[in-house]
């Protein structure tokens, strides 16, 4: 059923020509060179280390490997966090 709902909020937005990750609540990841992230949309922080920061998303952890992390900015579905990135990858729910 869920994934019907889904199919149609895609389709409207692609018919309205509305952004894809508002409309379904898909995370947002700006990557600026290799020391600056943004993500929209996310489901909060579930860890804060010096060598990963793993955050949460309607799809699964956004998982940040590297080193220096510091939050430049934090304020309702928007984070920033710098540092020294090495890797971002998606872990999904399904492989938990």
């Amino acid at each position: 059923m869920e994934n019907k709902i889904n199919n149609a909020k895609e389709v409207l937005a692609k018919r309205l020509d509305f952004p894809k990750e508002i409309m379904l609540d898909l995370p947002k990841i700006t990557i600026t060179g290799d020391n600056e992230i943004d993500i929209e949309n996310h489901k909060g922080i579930m860890s804060f280390e010096e060598y990963e920061v793993k955050i949460n998303s309607k799809v699964g952890f956004i998982v940040i490997k590297g080193s220096r992390f510091e939050i430049l900015f934090i304020g309702g579905t928007t984070i920033s966090i710098s540092g020294i990135f090495k890797s971002i990858t998606y872990e999904g729910y399904d492989q938990i």
